[in-house]
């Protein structure tokens, strides 16, 4: 599949992603009488990634994250070179999804971006009012876990088939937990596509929700290589210069 492809596949899945979750957190959260709460937003991002990992998941690999691309590359499971292209596939389906979602949400009279746009926030911008320092150790952090569920989920010795189950239902699990600290994001593109629209304080912050996840994402990928990861020894050969060493996989 060509890069253009894999790109265009991150670029709708970015967008299911970004208008599941953050549509879920604007127009269905706090619904009258009957609106979804934190659980029901954090399951909407899961079933999201879940969701689009079986649906394009065999084309691009369905990273949908710049801190998810970054990672694998961090793990030696997504070549370098293809990096940016992807990460700019992501962003622009983050801010096209938010863009259409601004358009839904404004056909409701007394909507206003003043109320957040589920963008992310620290200090004053959290939802629980939590410090700068403490939501770039949750981005961080959580983002890390979240890149060594991806990575042991489609490591060829997990059972097969069941990888966005798992991930889609880790994703969730970190928002439950995150959501209070920072509207959680541990995907930089998400965070960009409301901040874009909301301005201000949401493009003033939002460098630590490019920083901390991206970072966490690097961590992730680089722990998981160096604790769980296969590796390849080299066997001496019995008879030196007329057969050379044979590859012998063990766990590490």
């Amino acid at each position: 599949m060509s890069l253009s492809k894999r790109a265009i596949a991150e670029l709708f899945g970015t967008f299911w992603l970004v208008f599941g979750g953050c549509g879920s957190a604007v127009l269905a959260a706090a619904f009258p009488n009957l609106g979804i709460g934190f659980a029901g937003v954090a399951l909407a991002f899961g079933l999201t990634v879940l969701t689009m990992a079986y649906a394009i998941g065999h084309i691009s690999g369905c990273h949908l994250n710049p801190a998810v691309s970054a990672g694998l590359v961090a793990g030696r499971r997504f070549p370098v070179s293809e990096l940016i292209p992807y990460i700019v596939a992501q962003v622009v389906g983050a801010v096209v999804a938010a863009g259409v979602l601004l358009i839904i949400a404004r056909g409701k009279a007394g909507f206003s971006l003043a109320a957040g746009f589920a963008s992310n926030g620290y200090g004053a911008h959290s939802p629980g009012g939590y410090s700068t320092s403490a939501c770039f150790v949750a981005e961080v952090v959580l983002t890390m876990v979240f890149l060594m569920i991806i990575m042991g989920a489609t490591d060829r010795r997990a059972p097969q088939g069941f990888a966005p189950i798992a991930i889609g239902l880790g994703l969730t699990l970190i928002h439950l937990i995150g959501i209070p600290v920072t509207n959680l994001s541990v995907n930089p593109a998400r965070s960009t596509g409301p901040a874009v629209f909301v301005g201000a304080w949401a493009l003033k912050q939002l460098w630590l929700f490019w920083v901390a996840p991206l970072l966490g994402g690097v961590m992730g990928g680089i722990l998981y290589g160096a604790l769980f990861a296969e590796q390849v020894v080299t066997q001496p050969a019995a008879n030196v210069g007329i057969e050379p060493p044979k590859p012998v996989k063990v766990q590490a």
